[in-house]
């Protein structure tokens, strides 16, 4: 059946004349720092392999209804049109014989093949430029593309994240992650359940539908916190067409819908536990320790640099405390402008931090652009969020380490009172923006004054 499948799936990509190559349907977000060698190269292949053979298959001519009528022994009605198109695949939303919706996400004919010529083409093509330029410094470009263009080449793999990304974060009551349908799955064709909403950048659609803009901002906070911090395995592609979000008619929830499994990290312990202390420092403003775990994540002498890169603030910012003010426009423009001015600098940390970084770094990209749309960036509760993702994350760590009940039962404490404080706090904030707290402030302060 996943055999029958892919090939269906395949021949009706071809009969469709696939799409992809529509402007309408490219995402530039989905060209990220890593993917752009590989898509200039695929792209040009597949587009030529599209203009001489696939366009072969004429609308209504007697091999397209052929074509037609064995995809009808699959599928009850299958949509030519793309929902979406990237470099590697296209998804097609269909209905099987049995009656459920899917998403049918096809793998692109040449992609597979090409993909080897497409990272020595990459790597020719950056050996060329070091030439011209020594101080040139992205030759991991390609072994980041080495490692990660074959595994998300393997859509199996991806159905595998879907799932154990769905089972870690299982307590997240509005998280949605697509059932994977496996009997009619192969390396090339994924089906899946259909899911579908608004992009989880549009401010719009969540005022239409109502649902809470800050809800959804904080949500999303929890789920990369809780695959950073504390799991170690991080959706890496976050873009708005890979976030949906939908509001329950049943329960008049709000789900985030989260797309496109192929491309995590997995997060070593050690680098995890640095990167937890780190952020725990940049909250708290200690320099000391700010500088400390910076140094031990390669940043070495630039780690002022490296600080300001994490959190996409001035390192005046970082050092009054990136939680205590909201960013303003003067200070967006300052660092537009000191990115421009330290790009050897910045191109020298990209060269010496741990590979796992690379990645996290574009996720963060892409999450404080989500938050920017969204207005809600920097948010008081993101950072709450983050510490105590943080927090349990090093007391899990301690306990794990440690051979004494005494000590372990201190660490518990230790950790329980720091969550208690951060609640606490939260707790503090939530009444000072509220209603019934500014009654609250105005009613002491009258009792304040009236007792002397």
């Amino acid at each position: 059946m996943a055999r029958r499948a892919s090939k269906l799936a395949s021949l009706a990509a071809a009969a469709s004349g696939i799409y992809l190559y529509g402007n309408k349907f490219l995402d530039p977000n989905d060209f990220g720092v890593v993917r752009v060698g590989r898509a200039i190269a695929t792209t040009a292949v597949i587009t030529y392999d599209y203009l001489t053979s696939l366009r072969g298959v004429p609308y209504g001519s007697e091999e397209y209804d052929f074509l037609k009528s064995q995809i009808k022994e699959l599928f009850m009605s299958f949509e030519d049109t793309p929902l979406g198109a990237a470099s590697l695949a296209q998804v097609h939303k269909a209905v099987l014989q049995d009656g459920r919706t899917v998403a049918v996400k096809i793998q692109h004919p040449k992609v597979q093949a090409q993909s080897s010529k497409d990272i020595l083409l990459m790597e020719v093509l950056l050996l060329l430029v070091k030439q011209i330029f020594p101080d040139f410094e992205f030759m991991w470009l390609v072994e980041e593309a080495k490692k990660n263009l074959p595994l998300e080449l393997d859509f199996l793999n991806e159905g595998r994240n879907a799932e154990k990304v769905a089972h870690m974060l299982k307590n997240f009551d509005f998280l949605k992650v697509p059932r994977i349908y496996w009997e009619l799955s192969t390396k090339r064709v994924l089906l899946m359940e259909f899911m579908e909403g608004g992009q989880v950048n549009d401010r719009a659609y969540m005022e239409r539908n109502g649902i809470n803009v800050n809800e959804i901002s904080r949500n999303l906070g929890k789920l990369y916190s809780e695959m950073i911090f504390v799991n170690g395995f991080v959706h890496c592609d976050p873009h708005p067409g890979n976030v949906l979000v939908k509001k329950c008619p049943a329960s008049g929830k709000a789900h985030i819908i989260l797309l496109d499994h192929g491309l995590y990290q997995v997060l070593s312990e050690s680098f995890r536990m640095d990167y937890c202390r780190l952020w725990q420092a940049l909250i708290k403003a200690d320099m000391k320790r700010v500088q400390k775990y910076s140094r031990r994540l390669g940043a070495g002498n630039l780690y002022p640099l490296f600080a300001c890169m994490l959190t996409a603030r001035s390192w005046e910012s970082v050092n009054r405390g990136i939680d205590r003010s909201p960013v303003s426009a003067s200070e967006d423009v300052e660092i537009r402008s000191n990115a421009a001015a330290y790009l050897p600098q910045i191109t020298q940390l990209l060269n010496n931090v741990p590979r796992q970084m690379l990645l996290l770094l574009k996720t963060n990209d892409l999450l404080r652009g989500i938050e920017s749309a969204l207005h809600t960036r920097a948010s008081a509760s993101s950072f709450l969020n983050m510490s105590r993702c943080c927090i349990r994350a090093v007391s899990t760590y301690q306990r794990s380490k440690s051979h004494s009940l005494y000590r372990r039962a201190q660490i518990s404490l230790t950790e329980a009172l720091s969550l208690w404080q951060i609640n606490l706090y939260e707790l503090f904030l939530w009444l000072k923006g509220s209603q019934l707290g500014n009654w609250v402030i105005a009613l002491l302060s009258r009792m304040h004054h009236s007792t002397y």
